[in-house]
């Protein structure tokens, strides 16, 4: 692990300095991966606004310092990404980013516990049997009095700052992860898109995406 990133006094293994949105290093370890050997940094913050703790992953493969590194902030999906459903690209992008970042030799992943664009797990099986139902996701998150899009993307900046990258190739199609992480003073030298083969079941989503929320997708 890069010498930035780990060599850092023992009690900053608990609690990081003042002024970044308290956050916490929780656990440091190897990650042996199908993609490579990833370094994995668990992070917690406790937010003022709610009261809630906020938790997120952040993979590490070599040195992300020396360079404006691949980054993919994704958020987590276990519909997706653990039982294999169809109905998103979630486990496509995720598996498209790591091994780019594996071909690179270099990049992060933070993985946020965002399920359901924030809305969290039975929320989004809810607004699945909405969706069932003839809505397409924004309508049916709206339906549930939710936002379209509740996610927060303002940990995955802290944690950028706290390992000392300002500059990044950013991988998403999302263009509301391109302003979070501009505003949070981190310049995006490169957009690329993560943009996984979708199954027929997704292309409703993709299209929802596209049409109604702005993301760069080639989907028709």
């Amino acid at each position: 692990m890069n010498s930035k990133v780990s060599e850092r006094p023992e009690k900053r293994n608990h609690r990081l300095r003042a002024g970044q949105d308290n956050l916490v290093r929780v656990a440091s370890t190897r990650l042996p991966t199908m993609f490579g050997v990833f370094d994995l940094i668990g992070f917690e913050r406790a937010n003022v606004d709610t009261g809630k703790t906020e938790s997120a992953l952040l993979l590490m493969l070599g040195d992300p310092t020396n360079q404006a590194p691949l980054l993919r902030i994704h958020s987590q999906c276990l519909t997706g990404e653990v039982l294999g459903s169809l109905r998103c690209d979630c486990r496509g992008q995720l598996e498209l980013a790591m091994s780019a970042i594996a071909d690179e030799g270099s990049g992060l992943v933070i993985y946020e516990y965002q399920e359901g664009r924030g809305i969290g797990l039975m929320a989004k099986l809810r607004a699945y049997a909405l969706q069932d139902q003839g809505l397409d996701t924004i309508e049916a998150n709206e339906a549930l009095g939710f936002d379209a899009d509740c996610r927060d993307f303002s940990l995955a900046v802290a944690i950028l700052h706290e390992i000392g990258i300002d500059r990044v190739r950013l991988m998403s199609n999302n263009p509301k992860k391109h302003e979070a992480l501009t505003k949070g003073g981190i310049e995006i030298v490169e957009q690329i898109a993560c943009e996984a083969p979708p199954s027929p079941y997704a292309l409703p989503y993709l299209q929802t995406k596209k049409k109604k929320m702005g993301h760069w997708l080639t989907v028709a």
